[in-house]
């Protein structure tokens, strides 16, 4: 049986959701790094007084998007 059925819906959208919001924000800070020349040029980019909101508004909807979709995946889809 899959381990995932036994644990409740709201576990499973947590866990997916936190371990998303981690993985992608430390990959789009690290992808600014590079893309934007320097870690000042990425903070110019993503963290300036006007854009912070939008940056971390993206990745609280995209992360609960994800989170919703692979718990419901993993408890109520996959056998």
């Amino acid at each position: 049986m899959n381990q995932y059925k036994s644990q409740s819906f709201f576990k499973l959208f947590l866990r997916f959701t936190l371990l998303f919001l981690i993985v992608i924000t430390l990959l789009k800070i690290v992808m600014g790094i590079f893309s934007y020349g320097s870690f000042s040029g990425m903070i110019d980019q993503y963290f300036s007084k006007d854009t912070w909101k939008l940056f971390v508004k993206m990745q609280l909807v995209l992360s609960v998007i994800y989170g919703a979709f692979m718990a419901g995946y993993y408890k109520f889809i996959k056998k």
